[in-house]
């Protein structure tokens, strides 16, 4: 598992660093060696904050923790993500494909072609690979993130590009391209 750590405004000693690779390598046993783990540090009115994103192929684990001591909110931070796939473990296995933590190569950007920044202005651009999947995928997909949407290829659909959303209601919604 290759793993990145990231300081914002707050400069750690190495015995930190080495305490959280330490941990985050223990997830290693449910992933391939493909796998990315992106662990940021900061501080906020002293609260430790640790937000940890594991990425295998295009599955997405998210979590992020803030106690009063930064060894803590790593620990936190790794048991949400254990706890997030032993939840999960059954419809990841039931419903993704035995390729799913396989990379792929084709990558997609949402970035528009021209941008007319005197009426709007684009903050973050954020670009990831895009394979077909379910509509089920989606969602667990989307609910593993703590997301309010997915955009996705739709299996179903030959591959059109679609999104799935939570609708207030509780249920979940579909935009779907009509080409």
């Amino acid at each position: 598992m290759n793993i990145q750590i990231n300081e914002k405004k707050v400069t750690l000693p190495e015995s930190v660093h080495a305490y959280a690779t330490k941990k985050v390598t223990k997830l290693d046993r449910y992933f391939r060696d493909d796998a990315e783990a992106f662990v940021s540090f900061s501080v906020e009115k002293n609260r430790n904050m640790v937000e940890l994103t594991v990425h295998a192929s295009n599955i997405f684990f998210r979590a992020s923790e803030s106690t009063s001591d930064m060894y803590a909110s790593i620990d936190a931070a790794v048991s949400d993500i254990e706890r997030q796939i032993r939840k999960n473990k059954t419809r990841l296995a039931r419903r993704i494909r035995q390729d799913a933590f396989v990379r792929s190569a084709e990558v997609t950007s949402f970035a528009p072609e021209s941008e007319d920044t005197d009426a709007y202005q684009i903050i973050r651009i954020k670009e990831f690979p895009m394979k077909p999947m379910t509509r089920d995928e989606a969602i667990l997909q989307m609910n593993l993130l703590g997301h309010n949407f997915f955009a996705f290829r739709d299996q179903d659909a030959e591959g059109l590009f679609a999104v799935v959303y939570k609708r207030n209601d509780g249920g979940y919604g579909l935009i779907e391209d009509v080409r």
